[in-house]
Parts: structure tokens; sequence; C-alpha cells
């Protein structure tokens, strides 16, 4: 006869848009302002929409550090449908985190480490995920990984005061 001797009953390590610790940080609310429920997600890079400091978008080609608000973060102002998905409403409010440590998408395949270079997709299937590789479908943040991978795809990443990035001064 067959026993089970072990058990897992620990949580993933890290889950897309979740806290990293309880380090200090920052989170705006934004509106989500794509026309499509599925587009946006929790752990993805946003950036400003149609006006500014209201709403915000999924990175494209003609993004820019300046243009970028910060980590779509999970919180409680999103319910889980019949099937068990929480998505971001369109014209929904979410939490936009712009400096602190969270865990991010990351484009796969990639290996992440402590202290490597942040950088956005801005281009193709995995437009607002994270990778520590520049390149031309990229941009550089202000931000460093914090740590390697966790879960399926996600790592923690520190995003630094952007505004320092783009004019030099800044709060």
């Amino acid at each position: 006869m067959a026993a089970q001797l072990t058990y897992n009953y620990a949580t993933p390590k890290g889950v897309a848009g979740g806290l990293f610790d309880i380090a200090p940080y920052r989170i705006d609310s934004r509106l989500n302002g794509e026309t499509d429920d599925n587009k946006m997600m929790f752990g993805m890079g946003a950036v400003q929409g149609a006006t500014p400091g209201t709403d915000v978008l999924v990175p494209t080609s003609a993004s820019t550090i300046v243009t970028f608000e910060g980590l779509v973060v999970a919180n409680l102002t999103n319910e889980m449908n019949m099937q068990g998905d929480v998505s971001v409403k369109t014209q929904g409010t979410l939490g936009v985190m712009r400096w602190g440590r969270g865990w991010a998408r990351v484009v796969p395949g990639i290996t992440p480490k402590y202290g490597d270079p942040l950088y956005l997709t801005i281009t193709g299937t995995y437009a607002g995920f994270f990778t520590n590789v520049s390149g031309s479908g990229t941009i550089a943040v202000n931000g460093t990984f914090a740590g390697g991978l966790g879960s399926i795809n996600v790592a923690p990443i520190r995003l630094n005061n952007q505004f320092n990035q783009v004019t030099g001064g800044g709060s």
C-alpha cells in the first residue's frame, strides 16, 4: 500500500503584481485605457495613456522612459469572476507602483539575478514585460532586478524614482 509522505502547502514564490516586501513604495490610481479587458495584466509595466496622470496603456514602440508610469499591482479593487479569473477591466481603476519593489512579469526565457539592469519591453507579444537584456524593442528603466525568478515568469524588481532618471531631480 502506498502512502503520501510529503505535502506541499507552500505559497508560490511571487505573484505577478504583488508586493515583494514591506519596504516603502508609492502606488497611484490610474484608469485602464485599453479597449480589451484582457490586455492589461497585473505585473506589467504601464505607460501614460491619452490623458497623462489619469489613464495608462500597455507600452508600444512609441513609448519612452518619459511616458513610463510604473508596475501594475494587484489590489483589492478587482474581483474574481465565476471562472476564477481576475482581469483588469477596461476603464477600471488599477494601482500603478511608481517606486518600490514588486513582482513583475518577465519575458520567458530570461534568467534575471539580483542587481541586473531593468528594461521594459515595448514591442511584440511581451510588450509590458520586463527583461535584463537591452535591445531595440526595450527601454531602460530606473531600477534593477531585486532577485531571480520566482514562480512562472515573474521576478522581483526594484523601481527607483523615474523622475531622477529623466531630468536629474525630483521627489
